[in-house]
């Protein structure tokens, strides 16, 4: 969005719901109750237009959005408030169509009026409600670009509903930081002791600051100062959630420092007092900070606690260990579509004589902070004896984070898709096969160190990401490395394998472990040009797990939004989540992790999950399987038209898997769809479901896996099947994939029903025909059509014919002759032909 001036008469002749919208100015006396009080949004354009600016009482500075639809503004008045009258102060970027709700929680929302065919300018709208939290909530824009408001202005009355504020000090004897001090005897701490002869002191410069973590989210309404003689002439009172991010709740100019108390609004677990300009040639020094807070009535969520029943923490010492994965593994071994979610938990140490046998929906993790941290003398089994020696449904399981010694030298992992063997060390071999050499589809692995010699055997393909090995025998379609030490080299003209030297852009999935006795979730940081493991140097940050809802079955959507809205990272303990409404992720670096494949469900047509455009978000180890009820979406990253620039801190969704259908009917018009700039796809399995329980060509209808509007996606490991359309449609620039597994949607009723545009058959991968750099590695379509064999696809893969447009290593096949493809890419490539199930392939284009 550009700057605009205000060059055009400010009036409305909007069509309300209602009544209509006036436009007289605010009685100038009157101040509203908005003004200087915390405020959030979905997006916003840059740093200089940040949800705080529509609020600040200053018309010369706004918020603006993301050029995109749906998109929000929220001002959380600090206590209950009795509204009477919404002013709008819109810049050029007006909202067309809009609603403005009130809330007494932040997440449960009643329309105060709801707006149609604003004309912009000024809309003044007489409302009347009750609520702590007031939102705009945009509907349709009037520009191409997104929402501006120079001033968003609530009035009205406090009607004594609001937070009493206490008269006890949160923030005495808590950890305490600052940004310098003068000497040993001076420390941050020292301002909050409870002790007025002690204090802390600066460095003798401008900036510096004074935090304390008061331990958890709190409501915030009063702060003391007690200012030595050196103090603060300018100075900000913040808060922040995460320690990170920090919202302004008070500026105070031309201090003259002693003792002076500051009603504040807001919420916030860290307080911070930040001085801009000193009062004298010293630095700051304050004797004390004391820190008031109050209640609204609704409490807060808590972080931390236990991890639930179905987290199962051993040490080596814990009786008949080995007894408890076998009741797991007895129930979950043929549980494709059970219920049932466990987590498998080792603390550091050594594990000897163990065979921990991995079923559906189980996950075993080391608890140390590097794998050989945790030493299994022993083996982590995967194999196929459920379904007579066939692993090409060994799906949903996982091991992380731990070393193996294999009690016959080579560790047996024969898995199918959505089966991440990440952060391993085997100290041995490991066999992708099933016992007895059956068919097999998987696989992945990062992040791994495997000493011996990796025998795929049977596996139809596989992608190995920044990890060793000391060997790979051999391969039958597509073998795909990145990164990987060890790697054969590329020979896809005349056999299975493409190689990399290194990945462009990774960052390893986030993962829980013990500190002493301390549970915390560790998450790495971003790599570039990757090539081996990332441990044990373990370049990241960690982050204690009460500032995680550590979320257990039965949680409702609304309070883990209430979770999110305060502040804290989601931790989904094993189970099956049933989701009423959209959970909605939109503060920067927030994790949102699962153990055991936790699984969540939306009921009644909502959306799952949709993360705003943000920097840093990380989505990893969870399942969301479609309701009976259709979705548009079942996972959106970034709003529409979101445009901001996260290359520096990328989205991450790693370990995330999409079901439509098989554990009953599913329906969903979109399962993943990516806005934002620069994410990261690391390992997903987007599958519309081929059997089990409510599968049917319109049964559990899914017309596309995944869409890419954004720039510069990357993914690594991509297996997306069956869709009705498109498997994968992307239409953002200069994407990227490596590794790319499909299988065209089995149940398609004749050729008509997949014919488009004078085509037969949607391409498993298309690059729209905007697009003008794309660039993709090892890449496998293949066609099952059982239910019309006849069926010819045109092709696999549909680019547009553009020099900036490269495709390496493509293939497609027809499995056992159930249906045929023309070409590969565009009208480029062989036609499979007859029963062989033999690969045409193309290794350059264009």
């Amino acid at each position: 969005m550009r700057w605009r001036s205000l060059g055009v008469a400010l009036s409305a002749t909007a069509a309300l719901i209602a009544l209509p919208a006036t436009h007289p100015s605010a009685t100038a006396a009157e101040t509203p109750l908005s003004q200087g009080k915390t405020a959030t949004a979905s997006s916003q354009e840059n740093t200089g237009t940040a949800a705080a600016q529509a609020v600040d009482g200053d018309t010369g500075t706004r918020w603006s959005s993301a050029a995109g639809d749906d998109q929000w503004l929220r001002v959380d008045l600090g206590g209950t408030a009795d509204v009477t009258r919404v002013v709008l102060n819109w810049e050029t970027a007006y909202g067309k169509d809009y609603r403005v709700q009130i809330s007494a929680d932040g997440t449960t929302w009643t329309d105060l009026r709801s707006v149609t065919g604003s004309d912009g300018g000024v809309d003044t709208l007489d409302v009347s409600g009750q609520g702590r939290y007031v939102r705009l909530l945009g509907v349709h824009r009037a520009t191409q670009w997104g929402y501006s408001l120079w001033e968003f202005q609530v009035y009205g009355s406090t009607d004594g509903g609001g937070p009493d504020c206490g008269t006890a000090d949160a923030a005495q004897g808590r950890p305490a930081s600052a940004s310098s001090t003068e000497n040993a005897g001076t420390p941050a701490s020292a301002a909050f002791d409870g002790d007025t002869a002690t204090r802390w002191s600066s460095q003798a410069a401008d900036p510096q600051w004074l935090q304390v973590d008061l331990g958890s989210v709190q409501d915030l309404c009063k702060v003391d100062l007690n200012w030595e003689a050196a103090y603060a002439k300018d100075f900000q009172i913040q808060a922040s959630t995460d320690g990170q991010d920090w919202n302004t709740l008070r500026s105070v100019t031309a201090a003259s420092g002693g003792k002076a108390s500051y009603d504040v609004s807001g919420s916030g677990r860290y307080v911070r007092i930040h001085g801009t300009a000193r009062g004298t040639g010293y630095g700051y020094s304050l004797w004390e900070v004391a820190v008031h807070t109050g209640t609204t009535g609704v409490p807060p969520v808590q972080g931390g606690g236990d991890l639930g029943p179905n987290v199962i923490v051993v040490d080596p010492s814990t009786p008949d260990l080995q007894q408890k994965f076998d009741q797991v593994f007895a129930q979950q071994e043929s549980a494709q579509f059970g219920t049932g979610r466990y987590q498998f938990l080792l603390k550091p140490g050594t594990y000897n004589g163990i065979n921990a046998q991995l079923g559906f929906y189980t996950s075993i993790s080391g608890l140390g902070l590097n794998p050989d941290d945790t030493q299994i003398n022993g083996d982590v089994t995967v194999d196929a004896g459920w379904f007579n020696g066939n692993a090409t449904q060994n799906f949903w399981r996982s091991a992380e984070n731990l070393a193996i010694t294999p009690s016959n030298g080579t560790d047996r992992w024969a898995v199918a898709q959505a089966a991440p063997f990440r952060r391993i060390h085997v100290k041995g071999g490991l066999n992708l096969a099933p016992n007895g050499y059956g068919w097999a589809s998987g696989g992945y692995i990062a992040d791994s160190k495997i000493d011996g010699t990796v025998g795929p055997y049977s596996q139809q393909q596989w992608y190995t990401r920044d990890s060793s090995v000391g060997g790979w025998t051999n391969g039958v379609w597509n073998m795909t490395f990145s990164g990987v030490q060890g790697a054969p080299a590329t020979n896809f003209d005349s056999g299975p394998y493409t190689t990399l030297d290194t990945t462009p852009v990774s960052r390893e999935k986030p993962f829980l472990y013990l500190d002493g006795s301390a549970y915390k979730v560790f998450v790495p940081a971003k790599r570039t040009g990757a090539r081996g493991v990332s441990w044990p140097a373990n370049a990241g940050t960690s982050i204690p797990l009460d500032q995680f809802y550590v979320v257990k079955p039965g949680a409702t959507a609304a309070t883990i939004d209430a979770a999110l809205a305060q502040g804290l990272n989601l931790l989904f303990t094993p189970g099956v989540y049933h989701l009423d409404r959209t959970i909605d992720v939109t503060r920067a670096n927030t994790v949102v992790l699962g153990l055991g494949l936790a699984t969540l469900v939306p009921d009644n047509g909502v959306d799952a999950m949709h993360v705003a455009d943000v920097d840093g978000v990380k989505l990893a180890g969870f399942l969301i399987d479609a309701g009976p009820a259709e979705s548009g979406t079942l996972l959106r990253i970034g709003e529409p038209g979101s445009t901001a620039d996260h290359s520096v801190n990328p989205t991450t969704m790693q370990d995330v898997f999409i079901r439509v259908g098989g554990a009953g009917p599913g329906l969903a018009t979109d399962s993943v769809v990516v806005n934002s700039d620069d994410v990261i796809v690391d390992h997903t399995w987007i599958w519309r479901a081929d059997h089990g329980s409510g599968v049917g060509w319109d049964t559990n209808r899914a017309d596309y896996g995944l869409r890419v509007n954004g720039d510069d996606v990357l993914a690594t490991g991509l297996f997306v099947e069956h869709f009705n359309k498109y498997d994968v449609y992307w239409n953002g620039e200069r994407g990227r994939t490596i590794f790319f597994q499909n299988e065209k949607a089995y149940d398609a009723p004749n050729a008509a029903a997949v014919t488009h545009d004078g085509i037969t058959g949607y391409a498993a991968y298309k690059v729209a025909d905007s697009v003008t750099t794309h660039e993709a590695w090892g890449l496998g379509s293949y066609c099952n059509y059982t239910a019309d064999p006849s069926i010819v696809q045109a092709h696999g893969f549909q680019v547009p014919p553009t020099r900036g447009i490269r495709m390496h290593d493509l293939q497609v096949i027809s499995l056992g002759g159930k249906g045929q493809y023309a070409h590969v890419v565009n009208n480029t490539g062989a036609p499979t032909s007859g029963t062989g199930t033999i690969p045409s392939k193309v290794t350059s284009f264009p």
